[in-house]
């Protein structure tokens, strides 16, 4: 059996506090002109596909505000990475069909957008379990977890140098299917990674306060990029800070009642 280092990592959450102030955006829309449409439905599809580029452009906004505040660093504790954008007011800038076509109709708008974090009202919910509360450096640790839902589930874990690195899927378990009601174990008896707990090159601390997360979507939608190409895990260095905004991103794009994250700490000794 393979043995595999486990970079204890420290995932951090995006809190909806992290941006206090709105911005300002401008943003197009285009609607194609059907035989059977009206111009106003026209317009209105045009204008409707602007406000929504308008929030994905200023939740963008609000994820890079944060990370400067946070020194280029990962985000500090990632319990709701759902920060939504809430537009407040818009002015239309222009609107008409594009040069050289009769069909393609196209608005600009400048909208003033706040941050905002939704409320999960549903039951789905995920439970998370560490095998040990507190781990000594070289044992061998494992994660439980469990979903209400049927759900495809995302295992994170962060160093504390900020870094994160995702466990599961890996290149040798690309299926993160997780059946309702069943309790499962990473790594489970049929697979060759041990997870084993180790501090970061260099850390000459005593101890260090670590955490695991996971994220669990209804529906099957890969909310990274995933390449396995140099390793069995991706690592991302603290500095990605494109991480956390294209997993902010995808997250924005499900209704919050269709995932669930949960966090657990442990403190590996000496």
């Amino acid at each position: 059996m393979k043995r595999f280092l486990f970079l204890i990592l420290l995932f951090v959450a995006f809190a909806a506090n992290c941006a206090e102030n709105t911005v300002t955006v401008e943003a197009d829309g285009i609607s194609v002109m059907g035989d059977s449409d009206t111009m106003k439905e026209t317009s209105m599809r045009a204008l409707n596909d602007a406000r929504r580029n308008a929030l994905e452009t200023a939740c963008g906004i609000f994820i890079k505000s944060r990370t400067l505040v946070q020194n280029s660093q990962l985000a500090e504790d990632l319990v709701y990475a759902s920060v939504k954008g809430r537009i407040l007011k818009y002015d239309i800038i222009s609107q008409g069909f594009v040069q050289g076509s009769s069909s393609e109709y196209s608005v600009r708008i400048r909208a003033v957008v706040e941050p905002y974090q939704p409320e999960k009202t549903d039951g789905f919910t995920v439970d998370l379990a560490m095998s040990k509360s507190q781990v000594r450096q070289g044992d061998t640790v494992s994660i439980s977890y469990r979903v209400t839902e049927d759900a495809y589930v995302y295992l994170f874990s962060i160093a504390a140098d900020g870094s994160v690195t995702l466990l599961l899927p890996n290149s040798v378990q690309r299926s993160n299917f997780a059946q309702k009601g069943k309790t499962y174990v990473y790594p489970d008896n049929e697979c060759k990674i041990v997870l084993t707990a180790q501090f970061l090159p260099g850390f000459k601390g005593k101890s260090a306060e670590e955490k695991i997360k996971i994220i669990a979507t209804k529906q099957k939608d890969d909310l990274l990029t995933l390449g396995f190409q140099e390793g069995m895990f991706i690592t991302y260095s603290a500095s990605s800070t494109g991480m956390i905004s294209d997993l902010v991103r995808r997250l924005n794009r499900l209704d919050p009642s269709d995932w669930a994250d949960n966090t657990v700490t442990y403190t590996i000794v000496r």
